[in-house]
């Protein structure tokens, strides 16, 4: 497979894990009303992304290795890749909404500032290091 397609296979796959932590600590806080500010939001927003990135990959890992090198093998994926998604994805909301709101067009926004982000990152680990982050 070439190395930019492969790249951009990973990317999604930590695209996916990561927007479901993130995604749904900023629903909860915007649908329940509880008022913390923007920032401490967005760290939990990020901190829940990257372990629910870390859960999803250790399922999908699972099924090639042990449940355990599986984990190990998670948590030991490119964690600047998973951080530059977040800040990317966080960052993109908080400026086109004002704060840390989801709404039907700030989405796909988003999503798209958290795929291209780690994009180049990834494809350098991965051609240079042969590294993948999914």
């Amino acid at each position: 497979m070439p190395t930019w397609k492969r790249a951009s296979k990973n990317t999604l796959w930590c695209l996916l894990g990561c927007s479901i932590g993130d995604f749904g600590t900023i629903f909860f806080f915007q649908v329940s009303g509880i008022g913390w500010p923007v920032w401490a939001i967005m760290s939990l927003a990020i901190v829940n992304g990257i372990l629910t990135s870390i859960a999803l990959e250790t399922v999908i890992l699972s099924r090639q290795m042990a449940l355990a090198l599986a984990f190990r093998t998670a948590v030991g994926m490119s964690l600047i890749s998973m951080i530059s998604m977040e800040i990317a994805m966080n960052t993109v909301d908080v400026l086109l909404t004002g704060g840390a709101f989801l709404t039907w067009w700030v989405i796909p926004v988003m999503l798209l500032a958290g795929f291209i982000t780690p994009l180049p990152y990834n494809y350098w680990r991965l051609k240079a290091l042969n590294k993948a982050c999914h």
